[in-house]
C-alpha cells in the first residue's frame, strides 16, 4: 500500500522541527551561495550583448557570439593564453606535489611536539595577504639594497634584476605561491593520513617492511583517492593564475610574459569599460575549466579510481 502525500508532509514537518537548529546553522551558508554565487550568474548574459550600463541588461543590444569570435581573432589573446597555460603548468608540476611530499615527510616524524611546531610555522604564510608577500619579494630581490642581490655580489657574481626580468617572472610567481600556500595545502592530506588503518602499518612491519616501503605500499595507496580528487578540482581552476599576485608583480618590462586572463579581464572590463568582452573572456576560461574537470573525472573513472561524482 503506497504512502499518502499527507503522511509524507507530516513526516517532513516532524524532521524539520526536530532538526530546526541544524537548518538554522545551514541557512547563512545557503544564503551566501545564493547571493554571491548563483544570482551573479545572471550577469553572464552580457557576454552575448554590447552591454551599456545606461541601457541595462534588458536594454542592451544582443550580438550573439561576436565577443567570443573576437577572442580568437585578437592576436594578443593567443599570447595571453600561452602565458596562462605556462603559469598553470608551473603550478601543477611544481606546487601541487609539494603539499603531498611535505605531509608525507611530517607524517614520518616521531617527535609529535616538533611535528606540530613545523605544521604551525608552515601554515602561517597562508594568512599573509598577497600585498605583503609581494612587498617582501620586492625587499628581498630589488637591485638597490636587496638581500639576494647583495649576497650574489658578495659571492663575486653580478646583480640580477629579478623584478623586471621576463626570464625570472614565472619562477618568482611560482616560488611565491609555493612559499605562501604549500603549508596550507597539507591540511587535507593530513586528514587523509589520519584515516589510514594503523593495523596496515603493523602488518607491514611484521613482514619486514622499512619505513620507506611502508610509505610507498601503505600510505600512498591509502591517500591516492584524495590526491586524485584534489587534482581533478585543481584542473577546474587550471586557468586561474590569481589576479592579485600577478597584478602586483606586473610591470612594463615583464608584461609580455606576465599578462594572464585574470589581469586581461580586469584591464578590458574595469580599466577600459568593455564589460561584454571581459565577461566573454572570463566565461571562456570557466568553460575550459569545466571541460578539464569532466575529462579528468572521466579518465579517473576509466582507470578505476574515485572521481568527484
Amino acid at each position: 500500500m503506497g504512502v499518502s502525500r499527507k503522511s509524507v508532509r507530516t513526516e517532513w514537518k516532524k524532521r524539520l522541527i526536530k532538526n530546526r537548529w541544524l537548518y538554522f546553522m545551514l541557512f547563512p551558508g545557503v544564503l551566501y551561495f545564493i547571493l554571491f554565487k548563483y544570482l551573479p550568474m545572471w550577469g553572464v548574459m552580457i557576454a552575448f550583448q554590447d552591454y551599456s550600463p545606461f541601457s541595462g541588461f534588458w536594454g542592451s543590444e544582443w550580438v550573439g557570439l561576436k565577443h567570443f569570435a573576437t577572442i580568437f581573432d585578437d592576436d594578443s589573446t593567443f599570447q595571453i593564453f600561452i602565458n596562462t597555460i605556462i603559469l598553470a603548468v608551473y603550478n601543477l608540476f611544481f606546487f601541487f606535489p609539494l603539499p603531498i611530499i611535505i605531509a608525507l615527510m611530517l607524517n614520518e616524524m616521531r617527535k609529535e611536539l616538533f611535528k606540530r611546531l613545523v605544521q604551525t610555522l608552515i601554515y602561517i604564510p597562508h594568512f599573509i595577504s598577497w600585498v605583503v608577500v609581494v612587498g617582501i619579494a620586492y625587499i628581498l630581490f630589488t637591485t638597490e639594497g636587496g638581500i639576494v642581490n647583495d649576497v650574489l655580489v658578495s659571492l663575486g657574481g653580478n646583480k640580477i634584476n629579478f623584478l623586471l626580468s621576463k626570464e625570472w617572472f614565472r619562477t618568482m610567481i611560482t616560488s611565491e605561491v609555493i612559499w605562501k600556500e604549500t603549508g596550507w595545502g597539507t591540511i587535507l592530506f593530513f586528514a587523509a593520513l589520519a584515516g589510514v588503518d594503523p593495523q596496515q602499518y603493523e602488518a607491514a612491519r611484521i613482514d619486514g617492511a622499512t619505513r620507506w616501503q611502508q610509505m610507498v605500499h601503505v600510505t600512498l595507496p591509502a591517500i591516492k583517492s584524495t590526491i586524485i580528487i584534489l587534482l581533478i578540482l585543481r584542473l577546474g581552476h587550471f586557468l586561474d593564475s590569481g589576479f592579485e599576485q600577478i597584478f602586483l608583480m606586473l610591470n612594463p618590462m615583464n608584461r609580455e610574459v606576465g599578462e594572464v586572463f585574470d589581469t586581461y579581464v580586469y584591464a578590458k572590463g574595469i580599466e577600459q569599460g568593455n564589460f561584454s568582452y571581459a565577461t566573454a573572456v572570463n566565461l571562456f576560461k570557466s568553460v575550459v575549466g569545466i571541460i578539464l574537470v569532466l575529462v579528468s573525472n572521466h579518465l579517473a573513472k576509466r582507470a578505476g579510481e574515485e572521481g568527484i561524482y
